[in-house]
């Protein structure tokens, strides 16, 4: 049995030309069963704990079981769990040469060394916000820009803890004066908001790790009906993200025993800032109405 892991572990490598772990989960990403994709998403997401995670850890954090995380391990071609964590680390430290990861700024540390819960918490949230501005592209940010200040109709799906920021970037964009709506549960008046969704419409969804069905079905009903589909979401493998026209990547990673949000919130806050921008004079009255300024 391990002849034959290690067989076809060298198959993937040299017949791919030394190809990165996080390339080869993609390129094969709709092979695995549901539960591996979240192993999956969580990996190429966030390379930098799974190269010193423990498989427990790694399992925790994508919402599965450690059997899951050593059964996707074996579907690449690992043994097991070290041997995938041996492949993420290597790709992980040559990220870190080539200066894609870990910053590298020369700033003094937030904290000192012996960091207590809050503070780590903190630096999470600070690496998190870094991380999301190295990775979002301006024209993604333009195009989703575009596509709020100029639909007739918004319509923000999240449920569950994303319910919240559904409901604060409408908030911001009724600010606007721009016709926003929530869909954040299955009830009656919600499902009557995604039955009216038109080619004149444009939906939001939000999603942390997989996405509810019920932001799913708002995306597809979008993208049926000839209406403009925009993703916000901490994982770029996921199925909402394949269903936009315009994607937005957050980051999440936290210590704690939920994902922080934090990027996320800045995420809205720059969006709806980016909309205002586009004619601050047509939007100062109206803000100076509400004695936001």
């Amino acid at each position: 049995m391990k002849t034959t892991g290690s067989t076809s572990t060298t198959t993937r490598r040299e017949g791919s030309g030394h190809q990165a772990l996080s390339t080869y989960i993609e390129a094969r990403f709709d092979e695995f069963s549901r539960s591996q994709k979240d192993v999956a998403q969580y990996i190429v997401d966030h390379l930098d704990e799974v190269a010193f995670q423990t498989a427990e850890e790694l399992a925790r954090r994508a919402n599965t079981s450690s059997s899951t995380v050593v059964r996707f391990s074996q579907a690449l071609g690992f043994e097991g769990f070290p041997e995938l964590q041996v492949a993420a680390r290597e790709e992980y430290r040559r990220r870190v040469a080539s200066g894609q990861e870990g910053g590298g700024s020369g700033s003094e540390p937030l904290f000192a060394l012996d960091q207590n819960e809050f503070e780590t918490a903190l630096v999470a949230d600070h690496l998190n916000v870094e991380e999301t501005a190295r990775k979002v592209s301006r024209r993604d940010v333009e195009a989703a820009i575009e596509s709020i200040a100029n639909s007739s109709r918004v319509l923000v799906v999240g449920t569950d803890q994303m319910a919240f920021f559904a409901s604060y970037l409408r908030h911001l964009l009724m600010l606007l004066d721009i016709e926003a709506e929530t869909v954040a549960s299955p009830s009656q008046d919600a499902l009557g908001r995604l039955g009216r969704i038109d080619e004149n419409s444009l939906v939001i969804g939000l999603a942390a790790g997989r996405p509810h069905p019920l932001v799913l079905r708002g995306m597809k009903l979008a993208r049926h009906r000839g209406g403009s589909t925009l993703a916000i979401t901490d994982a770029t493998l996921s199925e909402v993200a394949k269903l936009a026209q315009v994607q937005l990547y957050y980051s999440s990673n936290s210590p704690a025993y939920v994902r922080s949000h934090v990027a996320l919130l800045s995420v809205i806050q720059a969006l709806a800032y980016g909309v205002y921008s586009r004619d601050t004079e047509r939007y100062a009255d109206r803000i100076k109405a509400f004695r936001l300024k």
